[in-house]
């Protein structure tokens, strides 16, 4: 069979947009955990933290995530259809819309332009970009899908079309409004049932943002950097369905105690912790790939980004059900126990997945080995004890707050005071400053390795060929 001409370019370019907006958004991040500590810090009027939070989640999970998701799709699916891009055009216009929009969203959100809607911010016109930049996206993978030369469907592509599909229901179903002006908007869906279908958006947004296309690329990048094959097939398919399946049904657990009926919440608390097997299929079927392969926890920098978060993964995977069950709820909600738990996936499972993606892209559209090994070392130790020390400072300020928050004195009056509450948590908020700081400087480290590596690199033959073969 002739070998198909890949198209790189385009992922070069993926590359380098997504990794610029998630050095925003963790720069943003560091800033606005100041601004927590040091109030002093907020400029009015759009350089407060009102304004600049949403910026952070929005640059990281629509910037950094869904970047890095565009540049590893259009690579992987090329590889596993052994087919090159259906449209290159239609992959060029997505680059710069991609771009367009993401810029139009932080200027609108700096200027208060908001919905208020968790992790759907973005005003009626912004939305609009959104929904034709991912249909631009869906019908390039889709129709290199259907042209494929491979008949078997590799899991990662499973994956891949969940994502697609189930962003694009999200998406639209959420973003249901009434236009009233320009920049203003009021939601379709009023009360209870405007708060029961944006968790159904923002958990499931979770799923086909944060899990889906993570778990694509560590089915295809864990074999590649291995050299050994998953370890089940019939597993991550299993594991797969399932996953597709629960996840619809478990948003409103971000609505328990609330107005939404007793039905709807204990249905999302069920299928949440039902949650835990298909989500450990993956991670078991990652850990079983590594049997006998171990050593390469050492020798192979690519393994240990990987296989630290499919753990992080896992540890996600039990924490939320947890979560979603209603005592706990009722005595962590509202805490700094949440953000710990957002951010150990955001850093710690799906970015430690991208940068070893990256890591994997990078020398083979670039023909060219990678700068420095002990420098990408030194970024996995960087990322990993920066989060931690933020998550677990987290972890003791939710259990604190939540402890201050509920106590009481024997007349049944609180015990503390908000300020009290308050002051309690300037340590643990410095030490998320500092954690944020150092997982800043690990992200400047790997930034970099991969500048000189494009620069300065040697050159690999076979990555080389790959790169030259597959140019547009």
């Amino acid at each position: 069979m002739e070998k198909p001409n890949y198209n790189t370019d385009i992922v070069r370019s993926f590359i380098n947009w997504g990794i610029i907006w998630g050095l925003v958004s963790i720069m943003v991040g560091v800033i606005v955990s100041l601004q927590m500590v040091e109030p002093a810090l907020n400029f009015p009027p759009y350089l407060t933290f009102g304004r600049l939070r949403p910026l952070h989640t929005n640059a990281g999970i629509y910037g950094w995530a869904v970047g890095t998701t565009f540049a590893l799709f259009l690579y992987m699916v090329q590889r596993l259809c052994k087919t090159r891009l259906w449209s290159d055009k239609l992959a060029r216009f997505q680059l710069w819309f991609f771009n367009a929009t993401i810029i139009t969203a932080a200027i609108t959100l700096l200027l208060g332009y908001t919905t208020s809607k968790e992790y759907h911010e973005l005003e009626w016109p912004v939305d609009i970009m959104v929904v034709i930049l991912w249909v631009a996206f869906a019908i390039n993978i889709i129709m290199t899908i259907i042209k494929r030369r491979e008949e078997q469907m590799y899991i990662s592509l499973w994956y891949m079309m969940a994502s697609i599909v189930g962003v694009a229901i999200l998406y639209i179903v959420d973003g249901a409004e009434v236009p009233v002006s320009l920049f203003k908007s009021y939601s379709a869906y009023a009360g209870t049932n405007d708060a029961n279908v944006h968790w159904w958006f923002g958990h499931n947004a979770v799923a086909m943002v944060l899990t889906a296309p993570p778990l694509a690329m560590f089915y295809y990048v864990l074999p590649k950097s291995t050299g050994v094959p998953i370890y089940s097939h019939r597993m991550s398919i299993i594991a797969f369905w399932s996953l597709i399946f629960m996840y619809l049904w478990t948003g409103a657990h971000h609505l328990l105690w609330t107005p939404v009926p007793d039905w709807i919440q204990t249905l999302a608390m069920a299928f949440s912790v039902m949650l835990i097997a298909p989500s450990w299929g993956s991670v078991f079927n990652g850990y079983l790939s590594m049997r006998g392969q171990w050593h390469q926890m050492r020798e192979n920098y690519l393994v240990k980004f990987l296989i630290i978060g499919i753990t992080f993964y896992g540890l996600q995977t039990l924490q939320g059900p947890m979560q979603a069950i209603r005592s706990f709820s009722a005595f962590i909600h509202y805490t700094d126990w949440v953000p710990a738990h957002i951010h150990m996936g955001t850093m710690g499972w799906v970015s430690m997945i991208a940068f070893a993606s990256i890591y994997y892209l990078v020398p083979r559209v670039y023909g060219r080995e990678l700068y420095s090994v002990p420098l990408a070392n030194l970024h996995f130790w960087l990322i990993l004890i920066g989060q931690l020390i933020w998550t677990i400072s987290l972890w003791i300020a939710g259990v604190l707050q939540a402890g201050m928050w509920t106590a009481t004195n024997s007349d049944g009056s609180l015990a503390y005071s908000f300020m009290e509450t308050m002051v309690e948590m300037y340590p643990y908020w410095w030490a998320r400053v500092f954690g944020g700081i150092i997982f800043l400087f690990g992200v400047i480290v790997f930034i970099y390795n991969l500048v000189m590596t494009t620069r300065r690199g040697e050159v690999s033959p076979a990555s080389e060929r790959t790169a030259v073969e597959g140019r547009a």
